[in-house]
């Protein structure tokens, strides 16, 4: 495996899954003559989005159906409101999972999906960002730069050197015994004028570097000037095409995204609204500091979310709501009848075990107490009995003195009065 190649688990495995079809669609295209990495990612983020659209419609079916069931969760927690007794918890949960099978779903039923779809993202964040890794023809290419470049004294310090001028969070300082793999990462974040100045700083091998900048920056290239591999930053460039257009259909997105209205909770509306405005926002950041490249599968992503979203709202509005519960049903019933359990099932049980093992505690404890009472009881009963036999002769004057305190002490709390 790359170096430059994710080793996380999971989301390292996923990212060389789709780096072969990064690789697949750079050399379809590379056959017809088009040699253009913009172009491939938007291609292999179309490609991902669709592989993931099963998950994302489920989702979306949760959500719809979520908006019809919210108003018989809502009454159900706002009777439980202020009861905070154990038994009434698991009261509270038996009535909400009765709602969920009601409608045949289940309260995970929105964020499973979710929680399949984030590695899937963060591996195809590492394949857009780490292009040579994952496309040979690509890491060809720079090797004939390290390979030249190499056989230069200090050529480390060198490439250290003038990448302190990228001003770029994905690019740090190469060890003096770093791979090629690892000179090829920071060499895929050089614009035409690092590459120039490498090549200055390498006169003997400045053709091949020159020819290695031509080719990258041909491949880099995408349209009206943009390229890839360079960050947007907060100047007036063409640049700042790519961030306002991933905020505005981020924008058209989150407004498309048809929210669960909950009456009487002005909390969960306000939280949606301020999603609404702070997820364009933040597209408008990253794609500021992150290189293009990232930039251009912001914009795609965003921009295929929102068709996405229009075509499935169209759907959903059209689809037949009883049969979409229905078939919910029949899928639970299966899954119940292998014995499966819901999450909110496993819940109330839990709470109900929970709740049998608090009573059988306190009722151990009394039982315990009670005893240990009537056992003191007696102990302190025996002492007395014994302390009203002790010989006064046998003590000494210290002795005789708490001896006849303490028998004065009872003959006074016995009669009940105070001298």
């Amino acid at each position: 495996m790359l170096l430059t190649q994710s080793t996380t688990p999971i989301i390292g495995w996923i990212a060389t899954l789709l780096g072969y079809v990064m690789e697949l669609i750079y050399t379809v295209l590379d056959s017809v003559g088009i040699q253009n990495v913009g172009l491939c990612i938007i291609i292999f983020t179309i490609f991902v989005r669709l592989l993931m659209l099963p998950m994302t419609f489920k989702q979306q079916q949760f959500t719809k159906i979520n908006q019809i069931m919210q108003p018989e969760i809502a009454k159900i927690q706002k009777k439980y409101r202020n009861k905070k007794d154990q038994a009434s918890m698991v009261k509270q949960n038996e009535e909400i999972q009765a709602v969920y099978e009601k409608y045949g779903v289940s309260p995970t039923g929105g964020c499973l999906q979710l929680i399949i779809q984030f590695p899937v993202l963060l591996a195809l964040y590492q394949v857009i960002r780490k292009i040579p890794a994952y496309i040979p023809q690509v890491k060809a290419t720079y090797m004939t730069a390290v390979t030249a470049i190499s056989g230069q004294a200090g050529y480390i310090d060198k490439i250290n050197k003038i990448s302190e001028g990228l001003k770029s969070s994905y690019v740090t300082e190469l060890a003096k015994d770093a791979s090629p793999d690892q000179v090829i990462d920071v060499l895929n974040y050089f614009t035409a004028d690092t590459w120039d100045k490498l090549a200055a700083a390498c006169p003997s091998v400045s053709s091949v570097i020159e020819n290695v900048s031509h080719e990258i920056t041909s491949i880099n290239d995408f349209v009206f000037g943009i390229n890839v591999a360079q960050t947007p930053g907060l100047h007036i460039s063409v640049y700042l095409i790519i961030p306002i257009l991933a905020a505005l259909f981020q924008f058209l997105s989150a407004k498309t995204m048809q929210q669960p209205q909950i009456d009487g909770n002005d909390q969960m509306a306000s939280m949606n609204k301020s999603m609404t405005y702070m997820m364009p926002l933040m597209s408008l950041y990253f794609c500021i500091i992150m290189p293009a490249g990232l930039g251009i599968y912001w914009v795609t992503s965003a921009l295929f979310q929102c068709i996405q979203q229009v075509a499935i709202n169209t759907y959903m509005n059209h689809a037949d709501l009883e049969k979409m519960v229905a078939k919910n049903r029949a899928k639970a019933e299966k899954k119940k009848a292998k014995g499966k359990k819901s999450i909110m099932e496993r819940l109330t049980q839990t709470s109900a075990k929970a709740e049998a093992a608090k009573e059988e505690y306190e009722h151990r404890s009394n039982t315990m107490r009670e005893i240990s009472t009537m056992n003191l009881k007696k102990i302190n009963s025996k002492a007395e009995d014994q302390y009203e036999n002790i010989d006064t002769s046998t003590l000494g004057e210290i002795g005789k003195k708490a001896y006849l305190v303490s028998q004065y002490e009872k003959e006074h709390n016995t009669r009940g009065g105070k001298k």
